[in-house]
């Protein structure tokens, strides 16, 4: 079965409502390729990388987090980005990308299947737009916490603020480049905050304020929400869907 590139960009729109959220960058169809879609290709960012492999893989379409345009880019088709696009088109695939609205779906989204893997269920929101998560849990301590987030996730991560002894009982999450919902996430009542990155500052504040932050990995906490929208939809519509995952320790 196929559909046709606009049917299919609809489909996404209405699962994600990208309409919802002031983004970063454009959400939905990033380049246009051919327009019966069969086979699409899921991934977390847009690299040479992943549209490599799509080509390889057959896709029609490939389906990421991570676009090729952001707010306050230079603007010009040069260097990699010149790259990217010029695979893209050589080959006739549309290339479709979802930021924030992927990060924020409540079943399919980076946050809800972070926590599904983690075992917890988001029961409350924090933080701009809402996009953090919040739910009660039930870890020994930080560094308890800190080794089941390693252990799903495969990956050592960065633990900052251990409070030895101390229980965590409610925790907050958002998934990817979000270090700056930490002090949203200490005035929402959260004992510890997960998260991809760490930057200096919330090192000082994780200390002080005795909550504890985990940067468990940019890609790693965000590679499980592209898939599930993707092969949700190619279900629905009765196409072919594969993840290829291009791992990135950042």
């Amino acid at each position: 079965m196929s559909i046709e590139r606009n049917t299919l960009l609809s489909v996404f729109n209405g699962l994600l409502q990208p309409e919802r959220f002031k983004d970063y960058g454009p959400n939905g169809l990033q380049v246009e390729g051919k327009s019966e879609i069969r086979r699409i290709v899921s991934g977390v960012t847009a690299s040479r990388a992943l549209i490599e492999a799509a080509i390889e893989a057959g896709a029609d379409a490939i389906f990421v987090h991570h676009g090729l345009f952001w707010r306050g880019m230079d603007g010009r088709i040069t260097g990699w980005l010149k790259e990217r696009i010029r695979l893209l088109l050589a080959h006739d695939i549309n290339l479709f990308a979802y930021h924030l609205p992927l990060d924020a779906h409540a079943e399919l989204g980076n946050n809800a299947q972070l926590g599904a893997r983690l075992g917890v269920r988001g029961q409350a929101a924090f933080g701009e737009q809402n996009l953090g998560w919040l739910a009660d849990v039930d870890f020994a301590d930080a560094a308890a916490l800190a080794g089941h987030v390693q252990s799903v996730l495969g990956r050592k991560v960065t633990l900052a603020g251990v409070q030895e002894h101390k229980p965590i009982r409610r925790l907050a999450w958002c998934t990817g480049g979000a270090q700056g919902f930490f002090e949203s996430a200490i005035a929402a009542g959260a004992d510890a905050y997960i998260t991809g990155e760490i930057s200096e500052p919330q090192m000082h504040l994780a200390q002080e304020m005795g909550v504890s932050f985990i940067a468990a990995g940019h890609h790693a906490t965000e590679r499980y929400g592209a898939p599930a929208v993707a092969a949700r939809v190619a279900q629905e519509c009765g196409l072919e869907h594969r993840f290829i995952d291009i791992d990135n320790p950042a």
